[in-house]
């Protein structure tokens, strides 16, 4: 499977990501036989957050990667500052004892990659980034990035470092999927629209997608008529991204595909890094994201799918 480099994960991280938002010690049978399967095809990077599951999601990766002792060959990422009850926590205070939290979850010393959940406009870039940069200082932390963060803040930011001499977001996890978001999936979500397609085609940072697979549009179950799912009909539903669903579901059939493989595709043959994360449950759904990892597309038909005409 194809690696990303990044700035201090020294085995580079998997195009497919695994997803964990579902992990916990109850369905620990579940998690196990999934991370080894994940793993037996070439996957060597889980994502988890500190509020998946109530902390249960980190403390499931926990338990597997003591019970396999394979901490060196596997990439932790995990996430924090994502808002609570009482408001935003993207700040010094709240990173570090979320972080802190999350590795005794995590039964580790260090995470190979972290993520900050959202961004808060309000907080300087300055306190953000010296806050993250005294966790790679101390080894807690390996590679940084923003999941949720605008094009124009990773820059403010990353001249900040580049302008103090401290290490800068390293990666972008915003949703990228072939079908466009009209609205947030979730409060202060950010999905990539063209201009953050061609901020990311300009500088190259990496980008790993969280919803690659557009929550399902692709898998074929849903149809303009069927409006059952609520929150699928909200985000996604429109003119253009059905339109999208036939160009995949006929590219699929030229080159023997699935149209939600044609879909992961997509976001893996990007003109820049890019990588999804995928939460397949069973042998079946995991083998048809490896499958999809195989698909070669061109620019042209990159932009085919996406309806770009230049």
């Amino acid at each position: 499977m194809k690696k990303i480099d990044l700035p201090g994960i020294k085995q580079g991280v998997t195009q497919l990501i695994m997803g964990s938002d579902y992990f916990a010690p109850d369905v620990y049978e579940l998690v196990s036989t999934n991370l080894d399967a994940f793993t037996a095809i070439g996957g060597n990077t889980i994502d988890t957050a500190y509020g998946y599951s109530g902390g249960k999601s980190e403390q499931a990766i926990g338990m597997w990667v003591e019970e396999r002792g394979n901490r060196d060959q596997i990439n932790i990422w995990t996430k924090g500052a994502h808002p609570n009850k009482d408001g935003p926590r993207v700040n010094k205070a709240a990173i570090h004892e979320e972080l802190m939290i999350s590795l005794e979850r995590l039964r580790t010393d260090y995470v190979d990659l972290y993520a900050l959940h959202r961004d808060d406009p309000n907080i300087p870039v300055g306190h953000i980034i010296e806050a993250l940069n005294e966790h790679v200082e101390a080894g807690r932390i390996l590679a940084f990035g923003g999941s949720n963060w605008t094009t124009a803040r990773l820059d403010e930011a990353n001249r900040y470092a580049a302008e103090h001499g401290l290490r800068g977001f390293e990666f972008s996890s915003p949703n990228l999927s072939l079908a466009k978001a009209q609205e947030a999936y979730w409060k202060d979500c950010i999905s990539v629209d063209e201009e953050m397609l061609a901020w990311h085609e300009r500088g190259g940072m990496p980008l790993f997608s969280w919803s690659s697979q557009a929550r399902g549009f692709f898998t074929g179950r849903f149809t303009p008529e069927d409006r059952s799912d609520a929150d699928l009909v909200r985000v996604f539903y429109n003119d253009d991204n059905w339109k999208r669903y036939y160009r995949a579901e006929e590219l699929g059939r030229k080159k023997g595909f699935s149209t939600i493989q044609i879909a992961l595709a997509y976001v893996l043959n990007q003109s820049f890094a890019t990588g999804a994360i995928v939460g397949p449950r069973n042998e079946a759904e995991l083998k048809s994201c490896l499958e999809a990892t195989t698909i070669s597309l061109t620019l042209e038909e990159v932009k085919w799918l996406d309806l770009r005409t230049n």
